[in-house]
C-alpha cells in the first residue's frame, strides 16, 4: 500500500478506533480492526527461538546460540540463515513481529544480559545484527531492533538515567541501530531507561535521529511496561504501548486529544506507522504480502521432522566455539587412542544453553556435553560422568521422570485454577512443575498445581514451593509451608519469571508416592508464576568432589564443563564479579592435577575469571550453544569441526567498567573506551584480547594492501595476504584496525574497521579483501552535530586481534605506504 492509501485507511476511524490500536489487546497480540481488514498482529520473544504467545512448556523451539555464541562467528552469513530459519519458526507459531535483536553493547562484563546482545564492538554488532535482520524479514516477519537506547545493564533497568555524550551516543550506542534502520528493520523497541533526562518511551530520540535523520519508517513499540505517560508518550515518536489491553493511553489519550494536549495527528502518524508494519507482515488484507502458509505446510516445519535444522545448529554450535588456549596441541583428542573418558562438571549432564529472562524458549530436545561425548565414542571407549560440585541453588521443578498428574496417572502435573471460594474455574495437564503462564479465567484466585512425586532414592527430600502472595505446600494432607510472600520489585521479568521459593523437608521411601499440592493466591501485579519443586538426597559435597577427582585419575583425557547458573547470570540484575558460582575453580584445579590432560569447557553466556586459565593445557569457550550443544562440542573435541569462534568480547579476571547507578544516574563517563579499547589504556592486558581465537591449524600473516589515495568519507579495500602454514585445512578471522596515535580529536587507541572470513588448505596462500567503511576514518562532531573527517595519517593494521596485529601500513587523504 502507499501511504496515501495508508491515509484513507486512517481517516475510516474515529478517534477512539484510532487510539485503541495504540495499546496491546493482550500480553503478546495487538487489537484487531474488522472494519479496515486488520487483523490482530501477534509478538513473541526473541532471539534465539520463537516461544510464541505466552510460556508454555507443550509449545517447544528451535534453539539457537546466544548472540554472543553467534556473535563469535564473526559469520553473517550463518546468522542470516539462522534468522531465516527462526522466521520459519515464527511462520509455524502465526507471529509476526520477532522481538528480536538485542543491539545494545557489552558496555561492562558484569551486564546480566550480556549473553543476549553481540559484542562490545559497534561495527561488529551492527552486522550481525543486519543479518539476523535480513533472515528474519526475508519470510514476512518483522525483526525488532531492540532496545533502543543504552540499555546496556540491569541494575535499576526500569528507571536508570544513562548520562551519555553526544559523540559517545553517535559513535557507540546508536551505530548498530543506525545500521539497522538502513538494512530496512521494520520494528525499534524503545527501552525501558531514560537517557540524558528522558525515559526513552518520551526521548526525543525517537525523533531525531531515529524518524528523522535517518528516515525510519516503521513502527516504535515499547518495551513491555515503558510507556508510564499519557501525554509525553503520546507526544513522543513512541507508537504502540505493550503489553495490553491496560496502561497509560486508551481513554486517557482520547481525553488527552479532546482537551488539546496531545494533537490528532500526532496519534495519526502513530497509526499510520502500525499500518504499514500490518501490511509488510500481512496482517492487513489490503495488501499483497504472501499469504501465512497453511496448517499442512507448517507441520512439516516442526524441528522434531527437520533434521536440516538441527544439522544448521549444530554447525552454530561448531561456529561459535572458540578456542582459547591449546597447549602441547591437545586438541583434538584423537579417538581410537581413548579408553576411558572423565566428563565432570556441573554443567556437563545438565548444561546451560540458553540465558535467563523473558528471553527463553522450551527447546525441542537438548543433547548435554555428556551425550554427545558419548554418542562421539560409542562402542569405542567408556565415558563416566561426575558432576563434582554444586553451583544451583534453586530448586528443581517437578518434570515426568518423576511426577505424574493424580487424575489421569500421566507423567506431569494437574494445573487448576481455583475460585475464592476454592471451586475450580480451570483445569488442565501440564508437564512442568514450573508454571509461568496458564489460562486467564474471571474470578480465579489461586494457582494450585497437584502431583504425585515418585521417590527414586530413600531419604530426606528437599520440597519447595514459588509464588508471589500466600502459598502453600502439602504433602499427603499435611501442611509443610504456609506463608504470605510480599512483592517486592516492580521488575516486569522477575515478576512474571522468577518469583521467590519457600522450603521444606520431607523423608520419603523409594518407589513410595507422594501426593504435593501447591497452592498460590492471585493478586493484583503478581503474575501467574507459580512453582512446584522437589530434590533427592545428594552426596555430601566432599563425596562429590572426591568422586570427580579419582574418575579422572583414572581416565586417558579429562573434560571439564563448567559455567554460570540462572542465578548469577540473567536478565533483571548484573553480576556482582567474573568470578564462576561455588568450587568450580577448585574442582577445575583438582582434576588438573589428577589427570595432566585435562580440557576446560566453559559453560557461560559472558565473560568469568578464569584463574587456572594458564595452568591446563586446552580451554574452550562454548557460550551458551543451544540445543545441539553436546553434537557440535564433541565434533570440536574429536577433531570433526575446526573451532570456529573468536572472541565478540574481551575476556578478563575483572571489570573495568561497572553497571550500578549513583542517585539514579548512569555515567558513562568511560565515554568511546569500553571493551578492548578500555584495556588498551591500561599497563596490564586482559586475559584474553577481543578477537583471539585458535584453530586446528596455523597461519602467517604475509602483507596487507590499500589503495594509493583513499577519499574521505568513502569506504575502501584493504587487501590482506596470509598462509596457512599448518598440516590440515582451517579458517581464519582477518581483522583490520585503525589508529591515529597523533590525532586532534581524542580517539581509542585503534578501533575495529572490518574484518573478514578467509579459509585454506595446508600450506595454501590466500588474499582477502576487507572492506573498510568511510565511517571508519570519521568523529562525531558535538559541536557541528556532524561526521566529520579529520584530515592527516591513519594506521591501517592487520591480525587476527586487537593486540595481535603484525601487518600496518599508513594511509592519509592521498597516500599510502608501507611500514
Amino acid at each position: 500500500m502507499t501511504d496515501d492509501q495508508f491515509d484513507d485507511v486512517v481517516q475510516k476511524l474515529d478517534l477512539e478506533q484510532k487510539v485503541r490500536l495504540l495499546t496491546g489487546a493482550t500480553a503478546w497480540r495487538t487489537h484487531a480492526e474488522p472494519d479496515i481488514g486488520l487483523r490482530s498482529i501477534v509478538t513473541s520473544d526473541g532471539p534465539i527461538g520463537v516461544r510464541g504467545q505466552g510460556w508454555d512448556e507443550r509449545s517447544t523451539s528451535l534453539t539457537l546460540p546466544s548472540p554472543t555464541a553467534l556473535a563469535a562467528s564473526w559469520d553473517e552469513g550463518l546468522v542470516e540463515r539462522l534468522g531465516v530459519l527462526v522466521a520459519a519458526e515464527a511462520r509455524r507459531k502465526g507471529v509476526d513481529i520477532l522481538l528480536a535483536p538485542t543491539i545494545n553493547l557489552h558496555r561492562s562484563p558484569l551486564g546480566g544480559r550480556h549473553f543476549e546482545c553481540y559484542s562490545e564492538d559497534p561495527l561488529l554488532t551492527a552486522r550481525l545484527g543486519v543479518a539476523y535482520i535480513r533472515g528474519v524479514q526475508s519470510r514476512g516477519v518483522a525483526a525488532t531492533a531492540k532496545h533502543y537506547v543504552a540499555n546496556d545493564s540491569e541494575t535499576d533497568r526500569l528507571t536508570l538515567d544513562a548520562r551519555v555524550d553526544e559523540r559517545t551516543l553517535r559513535e557507540l550506542y546508536i551505530v548498530p541501530f543506525e545500521a539497522a534502520v538502513e538494512a530496512g528493520v521494520w520494528v525499534v523497541m524503545a527501552a525501558y531507561n531514560g537517557v540524558n533526562g528522558a525515559t526513552m518511551t518520551e526521548n526525543p530520540l525517537l525523533a531525531e535521529p531515529l524518524k528523522g535523520e535517518w528516515g525510519f519508517d516503521g513502527m516504535v513499540i515499547s518495551d513491555w511496561g515503558a510507556v508510564r505517560s499519557t501525554v509525553a508518550a503520546g507526544l513522543a515518536s513512541q507508537d504502540l504501548a505493550m503489553p495490553g489491553p491496560g496502561g497509560p493511553w486508551g481513554d486517557a489519550l482520547v481525553a488527552a486529544v479532546r482537551a488539546g494536549q496531545v494533537p490528532e495527528e500526532a496519534i495519526d502518524e502513530k497509526v499510520r506507522r502500525l499500518l504499514r508494519l500490518a501490511s509488510r507482515v500481512g496482517a492487513l488484507s489490503a495488501d499483497d504480502a504472501p499469504p501465512t502458509q497453511p496448517a499442512s505446510d507448517l507441520n512439516a516445519l516442526h524441528p522434531a521432522n527437520d533434521e536440516q535444522s538441527r544439522a544448521l545448529l549444530r554447525e552454530a554450535v561448531v561456529a561459535g566455539t572458540v578456542l582459547l588456549r591449546n597447549e602441547r596441541s591437545v586438541l583434538p583428542l584423537d579417538s581410537g587412542r581413548l579408553h576411558r573418558v572423565a566428563v565432570i562438571g556441573p554443567n556437563a549432564a545438565v548444561p546451560r544453553i540458553q540465558g535467563g529472562g523473558s528471553a527463553g524458549v522450551y527447546p525441542v530436545s537438548v543433547v548435554s556435553p555428556l551425550e554427545g561425548v558419548r554418542e562421539a565414542l560409542a562402542g569405542r571407549a567408556e565415558v563416566g560422568h561426575a558432576a563434582g560440585v554444586r553451583i544451583e541453588t534453586n530448586p528443581t521443578p517437578l518434570d515426568p521422570g518423576n511426577a505424574r498428574n493424580p487424575l489421569t496417572g500421566e507423567p506431569g502435573v494437574l494445573v487448576r485454577l481455583l475460585s475464592a471460594e476454592g471451586e475450580e474455574m480451570y483445569s488442565e495437564h501440564r508437564l512442568t512443575g514450573r508454571v509461568l503462564e496458564t489460562a486467564l479465567v474471571d474470578a480465579s484466585a489461586t494457582v494450585e498445581i497437584r502431583a504425585r512425586l515418585r521417590p527414586d532414592v530413600d531419604g530426606v527430600w528437599s520440597l519447595a514451593v514459588a509464588g508471589w502472595g500466600h502459598v502453600l505446600l502439602e504433602a499427603d494432607g499435611t501442611t509443610l509451608i504456609d506463608e504470605e510472600v510480599e512483592r517486592d520489585t516492580d521488575d516486569p521479568a522477575t515478576v512474571s519469571l522468577t518469583p521467590p521459593y519457600r522450603h521444606a523437608s520431607l523423608t520419603l521411601t523409594a518407589g513410595q508416592e507422594v501426593e504435593l499440592v501447591a497452592r498460590r493466591r492471585l493478586d493484583p501485579d503478581t503474575g501467574l508464576a507459580s512453582v512446584l519443586a522437589a530434590d533427592s538426597p545428594r552426596l555430601s559435597a566432599e563425596e562429590e568432589f572426591t568422586a570427580a577427582v579419582e574418575l579422572a585419575r583414572a581416565a586417558d583425557v579429562a573434560i571439564v564443563v563448567v559455567g554460570t547458573t540462572e542465578e548469577v547470570e540473567s536478565e533483571g540484575f548484573d553480576r556482582e564479579d567474573l568470578s564462576l558460582p561455588g568450587d568450580q575453580d577448585a574442582l577445575v584445579r583438582a582434576v588438573l592435577a589428577a589427570n595432566p590432560d585435562t580440557v576446560v569447557v566453559v559453560n557461560a553466556g559472558g565473560p568469568v575469571a578464569m584463574p587456572w586459565r594458564d595452568e591446563v593445557p586446552a580451554v574452550l569457550l562454548s557460550w551458551f550453544p543451544g540445543q545441539e550443544y553436546g553434537g557440535g562440542l564433541a565434533d570440536v573435541l574429536f577433531g570433526v569441526s575446526e573451532p570456529g569462534g573468536r572472541l565478540p568480547t574481551t575476556w578478563a579476571d575483572r571489570a573495568l567498567i561497572g553497571t550500578m547507578p549513583v542517585d539514579g544516574i548512569l555515567e558513562y563517563a568511560e565515554a568511546l573506551n569500553i571493551g578492548y579499547r578500555a584495556w588498551l589504556r591500561e599497563d596490564t592486558g586482559p586475559a584474553y584480547w577481543f578477537g583471539h581465537g585458535l584453530g586446528y591449524t596455523t597461519w602467517s600473516y604475509e602483507s596487507v594492501v590499500a589503495p594509493d589515495s583513499v577519499e574521505p568519507g568513502r569506504p575502501f579495500p584493504v587487501k590482506v595476504r596470509l598462509r596457512n602454514t599448518g598440516e590440515r585445512a582451517g579458517g581464519e578471522v582477518v581483522q583490520v584496525y585503525l589508529t591515529r596515535p597523533e590525532s586532534g580529536v581524542l580517539r581509542p587507541a585503534r578501533w575495529l574497521a572490518g574484518y573478514a572470513r578467509v579459509k585454506a588448505g595446508p600450506g595454501e596462500s590466500v588474499e582477502v579483501t576487507v572492506e573498510v567503511p568511510g565511517r571508519a576514518f570519521q568523529h562525531w562532531s558535538a559541536e557541528h552535530h556532524a561526521w566529520e573527517t579529520e584530515r592527516g595519517g591513519f594506521t591501517v593494521l592487520a591480525g587476527r586481534s586487537a593486540d595481535d596485529l603484525p601487518l600496518g601500513t599508513v594511509t592519509s587523504a592521498g597516500t599510502v605506504t608501507s611500514v
